[in-house]
């Protein structure tokens, strides 16, 4: 089965389209009240869990061959101000690529 790690997950939304086909190991997600209603739609039981990515140390992360992730967009939506990489948010999506350098998925 194709092993999946989920960060930025949110409420699971990428998760909740790839469960039947990926075994999932892991887990981030900032925001606690997004993150409890993750653990209760999904048995994470045995599943490693990071509240910030940017504390991850990819070599702790058991082996996956898929990472899926929204990093949060507000910084580049017209909703917003459009600060871009200018706002901390907007740099977040550089945790997936730090991640996936050294995990290789």
């Amino acid at each position: 089965m194709i092993k999946c790690f989920d960060i930025f997950a949110g409420i699971g939304g990428f998760r909740s389209g790839l469960e039947k086909v990926f075994r999932f190991v892991g887990s981030c997600e900032i925001d606690k009240y997004a993150r409890c209603a993750y653990m209760a739609l999904y048995d994470t039981g045995k599943e490693v869990y990071f509240e910030d990515a940017r504390y991850i140390k990819p070599e702790t992360l058991p082996d996956f061959d898929c990472i899926c992730g929204g990093f949060p967009c507000q910084s580049f939506s017209i909703a917003e101000k459009r600060r871009g990489f200018d706002d901390a948010r907007g740099t977040l999506f550089f945790e997936i690529a730090r991640i996936a350098a050294v995990k290789k998925p």
